[in-house]
Formats: C-alpha cells, structure tokens, sequence
C-alpha cells in the first residue's frame, strides 16, 4: 500500500463520478424492466469494487499501481456489461463512458485517448455478437474516442488547475513560516536585547525601536525594496507619584513630553485597572489622550498595562492611522513585547533600587558613625572630661584643703555612675541582645527601663504580645529601631512626662499592624518643619522615613504646637496588605 498525508483528489473525482455512473445505469435498467437480471451481477462488482477504493483513499492509501489497476478494471467490467445487455442497442449502453471518466482523470489526453480507443474495439467487436449494421457502430466508436479526448482534456485542464492552485497554497503557507520564523527571530531579538541591559532608559528606547521591525516583518518579506512603515506611534508612559508621565516615545511632539495622565478614566483607566490589553479607534472621544497631539491623526490605537504581579508600571501605547492595522497577530506580537518590556523594566528598577539601597546603607552606617560621634561627644565624652577636671581639683585641693575632698569624690563617683550608664544605653541601643534572645515585648521594656535609669523618661510599653511573637524577626528589628529613635526624638524636644508605645492590628484589618509612638509634650509644625529638614543637622525623621520604607509601611506624624505628637508607623503582614494600604484603602 502507498501512504500519503493528504488525500488523493484524482481518486475522490474517479469514486464520486463512479457513483454518478452507477446510480445512472440503475436508474436506465429500472426504467427498461431489466433490474433483475444476471449480467446486473456486474454493477454488484462494480459497487464493491467502489466502495473497497471508497474506503483506500479515506485512509490517504492507494494500491501499487492503482491508476493502472482502477481503469482496467473499469475496462474489464465495463466492456462485459456492455456486451451482455445488448451492446449499442442495450438500455445501459452509455456505461462505456466510465472508463473514458477514469482514463481521462488518471492519465489526461493519453489515458482518454487509450480508453477511447478500448471502447471503440469493444464496439467494434460486438458486431460478432449482435450483428448491428457497421455505420452505427462506427459513428458510436468514433463518438467515444472523442469523448475519450474531450474528457482527457478537461482532466488535463483541471489538474494542471488544481496543481496550480496547490502550488500557489504551498507558495503562501511557505511565505506564512518564512513571516513567523522572521516574527520569532525578531521577538527574540528583541527579548535578548531588552534582557541585555539593566539601564532604564536604554530600555525603554529598545523596545519602541524593535517594536516597529518586529510588526512589519511580513512588509520586509514581500517586497525587499519598501521601506518599513514609519508611521507608527508608541509611548511607555509610567507612573511617578500617582500619574502617568511620558517615559519615552517615538513620534511624541515635545508638547506631549509634558502631559500627566492621572489614569482615571478613559482606556488608560480600563487597561490598567483590568490588566488586559485595550484596542479602540479615534482617541478623540477619550478624556485624557485626546490631548496628545501625536495621537490625533491615529483611527487605531491599542494600549497594553506594564503589570507583573502586584505592580503596575503604567501603559505602552501605539497608534497608526490605518483603523484595522492592529490585527490579530500584530496583537500578539505586542502583547510579547509588552511581557518582555515590563520584565525588563522591572529588572531595570530592581537593579536601580539595589544601587539605590546601597547608597543608603551607606549614607545610614555614615550617619550612624556620625550619631554615635555626637553622642559620644554630647554625653560621655562631655563627662569622662568633667571628671577629668574635677580629679585635677581633687588633687589641688589635697593640697589646700584636705577636709572638702570628700564631697568632692562623691561628686566624681556620681559623674562616673551616670556616664557608664549613658555608655551602656548607647551599647543596648546599637545592639539589643534581649531582642535576639527574649523577643520584641521584652527588648521595648528593657529600652524603656534604661531611659528611666539613665535619663529619668518615663516611657510606658502597651504591645500585643501575640503580634509582637508572630513578627518575622527582621520586622521586630526594624520596629524596635523605629520606637528608639521616635523616643530619642520626644525625649529630647516633646518635653512631655510620659512617652506611650503601642503596638497592635489595625480596627478591622488583622493583616495591618499599628506601630505608635505617642506624647503630650509641646508638639511643633509638621508642615513649617518638613519644609525647612533639609537645612537642619538632625536626620532623625528621614531614619524614620526610611526605615519604614524598609518594612513597606506607612508613616504618619501627627502634631501640633501645644497638642503633643503622635508617630504612627503601618506595616503591612501580607501582600494584600500592602496593596490595600498603599492604595489608601486600610484606614483613615
């Protein structure tokens, strides 16, 4: 047997016009009252015989040399039958037309011309049998070898038809994987190249640049001399404080470099709230790019959300004036491209907050030196040297007045006393042990306990111990941290008897944690001090600040001249958590 992935279309034309033939001769010997007779035993061979070829060609298979073998059977059978039921003169006789059929299709001119030629000898012989006049018989031998030729042509048209049009198919269906295999070099090309930097703008430019090789690649194909189409127009407008800005463009007026997108409304607001790809016509109707210029002359426009995950680094847009030019595929290439764009970029802006992280840990363990300095230099350094001088004044006073001495070392035992305690706090505040072996409750205590001892501060501790306990253990860190210097700070300018820690979930959020620092000292101008913190020599808000961003909290101070200060920290448990807060959904 012989295999083929496609079907045979000469063996479906030869079966289904052998049905058509079959179906005639029945309906010839129904009609002349000669259904039911033995010679009819023929057409039963002949229907089986098509059926069995019905059945090879729905498998794609063929016999070996079934052309040959499928019109001489046709042949064979057809010439008996005609012989039999009366030749010329029977009431089926135009059955020779089936060999003629399959000759013609299987073998064109020749084989219709061979076929002919087979019926017209059979014609021919039939004078042996029935004995018809000579002149008929050569008009009906001549009339089939020219059906043999006639349907030998029309085969030969047809074929030469169909294997025109299967080449064109071929030809197209190459064209198509020659498009994709371009598409995908180019997709790759453009995933490697976004993939090889981490250089935030260089990125952006990137990928608006391979954007336009990577949509007009079948353009490329069909004619190498066209010039791409240039008249697309793409834009990364990213988010910075709560807006979308142009990040980078091509085709932009410099007047849209300028524009802010609060994201609100319109397909900008839809793209990214839904995380799915926006296709429209005219921005004209939209109520926050109708202002772009470089927009208006767009009929297409189609924006794609930069998400991963959780966050969202704003839209890609691209517009061209054709109003169907975003067609499915080019769809799908964008839909890639704005995959690999917003990894990228997510890559570029994790790099550059690791640069930035750096710089701050070493702007902190800077500033940490520098507090320790101070410290050292406001407290015991300052001490260690009042006792100096008063050891001096001991010894002169040994000399002139031995009996005052006395009071005097009390005096220099006091200081002494009172600077170890200083030089211990400052030990326990650069490295609470407690916290590491005891837990956050009891390190707050134990800091709260040694102002009392050391600066007579009362500081009262209220903490949720079970929260406290299921702290992760870089948290508890931080939150101790920040408790510290909020207290250093209301210690040393809130003039207040009492500081209160509290530590606990927010109402109706268990996934929040409140973290406040509270007293009822003199209070100050969190506006007129935020204002002016950058010409003041003490860090202590911007430790503040920054370490709440380290534990992705929120921080607020709340204050007013006369009304004490109120430092609250939010720190979210869960990363539903922290998209809730951010998005000022947890609390007021």
């Amino acid at each position: 047997m012989n295999r083929s992935d496609s079907p045979f279309v000469a063996d479906w034309f030869v079966i289904s016009l052998r049905w058509l033939v079959l179906l005639g001769v029945i309906v010839s010997l129904s009609a002349a009252g000669q259904l039911f007779v033995w010679v009819n035993l023929l057409l039963v061979f002949l229907t089986l015989w098509n059926i069995t070829l019905t059945w090879l060609a729905g498998l794609n298979q063929r016999l070996p040399q079934h052309r040959h073998v499928s019109v001489a059977v046709d042949v064979v059978v057809t010439s008996l039958f005609f012989w039999f039921q009366g030749g010329i003169t029977g009431p089926a006789f135009w059955i020779c037309i089936l060999p003629l059929i399959s000759g013609g299709l299987y073998f064109d001119l020749s084989g219709g011309l061979i076929a002919g030629v087979a019926m017209g000898l059979v014609n021919a012989l039939d004078i042996v049998f029935h004995g018809i006049q000579i002149v008929p018989r050569l008009l009906f031998g001549g009339l089939t070898i020219g059906m043999g030729l006639f349907f030998g042509y029309i085969s030969q048209q047809v074929i030469r038809q169909l294997r025109v049009t299967r080449e064109q198919q071929v030809a197209v269906r190459e064209h198509q994987q020659r498009i994709e295999t371009d598409r995908m070099r180019a997709i790759f090309k453009v995933t490697s190249t976004l993939t090889a930097t981490l250089n935030y703008k260089r990125v952006l430019d990137s990928a608006l640049d391979l954007s336009v090789s990577a949509l007009h690649v079948d353009d490329v194909q069909s004619d190498k001399k066209t010039p791409m189409d240039d008249r697309l127009i793409s834009a990364f407008l990213l988010f910075k404080d709560e807006q979308l800005i142009v990040g980078s463009s091509r085709r932009f007026t410099s007047a849209d470099h300028r524009l802010t997108f609060p994201a609100k409304t319109g397909i900008l607001a839809k793209s990214i709230e839904e995380g799915e790809s926006v296709l429209t016509g005219s921005v004209a109707s939209d109520p926050e790019l109708k202002s772009v210029m470089g927009l208006q002359s767009c009929q297409s426009v189609y924006c794609l959300p930069l998400r991963v995950g959780l966050s969202t680094y704003g839209a890609l847009i691209f517009g061209h004036p054709q109003p169907n030019y975003f067609a499915p595929d080019r769809c799908d290439v964008l839909s890639i491209l704005a995959q690999q764009a917003t990894i990228a970029i997510q890559n570029a802006r994790l790099y550059q907050d690791l640069a930035d992280e750096k710089e701050h840990m070493a702007e902190a363990q800077e500033e940490a030196r520098k507090k320790l300095a101070r410290d050292l230099h406001d407290g015991p350094t300052q001490s260690v040297a009042a006792i100096a001088m008063r050891v001096n004044l001991v010894r002169r006073m040994l000399e002139r007045d031995p009996k005052s001495v006395m009071d005097e070392l009390e005096k220099i035992e006091d200081l002494a006393r009172r600077t170890t305690k200083e030089i211990r706090h400052m030990l326990f505040t650069l490295r609470p042990l407690v916290l590491e072996s005891q837990g956050l409750v009891a390190a707050l205590q134990a800091m709260a306990d040694k102002m009392k001892e050391t600066f007579g501060q009362e500081v009262v501790i209220q903490v949720n111990q079970k929260l406290a306990d299921d702290l992760e253990m870089g948290k508890k860190g931080i939150i101790f941290y920040l408790a510290e210097e909020a207290i250093n700070n209301a210690r040393k300018h809130a003039q207040s008897p009492q500081i209160f820690v509290r530590l606990a979930t927010v109402p109706k959020e268990p996934e929040i944690a409140w973290l406040q620092i509270a007293d009822n000292g003199v209070g100050f101008d969190v506006q007129a001090v935020t204002a002016t913190y950058d010409q003041r020599g003490s860090l202590g808000m911007v430790n503040l600040h920054e370490r709440t961003e380290l534990i992705n909290g929120l921080l607020q101070i709340d204050s007013a001249p006369g009304k004490g200060t109120r430092v609250n920290v939010y720190i979210p448990l869960s990363e539903e958590a922290a998209d809730k807060l951010h998005h000022g959904r947890a609390h007021d």
